[in-house]
């Protein structure tokens, strides 16, 4: 695993696919103890977090519904501060129990506009879970009740995490070049 060039900016590596693998699936194992005779809808926020998503409801041993809901708050290497949902929910979550998968929490500001959004539905449970958390970058204070990685406030890239819409596709994840 070497470094990576994506359009202007250099990464290097920095969490390999093997421990996001394992990672990932000892989540899934904690949920799927967690939600045990239940059937959750996993609401994956788009584009970044349908990677982990997929291999996280693999790895999971439930019977899930997948819902996807999109909010845009990025541009380039940064978050606006600004939350703007592209695409809502389709289904009805009133007395459904709802896991939030995110790929990061940085700021907090998109999670907590889909938690603003979702108790709207009145759901039985909302739960989030993010492979990443970024505790620095912090100005939202919000749950989370499952977590892959604490990771300081660098930028990152891979395992659907991107710079300018490129690094989706890689199975690892690059930090920013200091």
């Amino acid at each position: 695993m070497g470094d990576i060039q994506i359009h202007d900016k250099s990464f290097e590596p920095y969490l390999t696919a093997e421990s996001i693998q394992q990672r990932v699936a000892a989540l899934g194992k904690t949920l799927s103890h967690d939600y045990e005779g239940r059937s959750p809808i996993v609401l994956c926020i788009l584009n970044g977090s349908f990677i982990f998503t997929a291999d996280l409801v693999r790895a999971m041993h439930l019977p899930v519904r997948i819902e996807f809901v999109r909010y845009s708050s990025y541009s380039g290497t940064s978050s606006t501060g600004q939350i703007t949902q592209i695409m809502g929910l389709k289904s009805d979550l009133k007395d459904e129990h709802v896991i939030i998968v995110e790929d990061i929490i940085d700021t907090g500001f998109t999670i907590a506009s889909a938690l603003r959004d979702l108790q709207k539905s009145n759901p039985a449970s909302v739960k989030v879970v993010s492979l990443l958390l970024k505790p620095d970058a912090l100005r939202h204070e919000v749950p989370t009740d499952y977590i892959g990685f604490e990771i300081p406030n660098d930028f990152v890239v891979g395992y659907g995490l991107d710079y300018d819409e490129l690094g989706r596709d890689l199975p690892a994840i690059y930090r920013l070049k200091g």
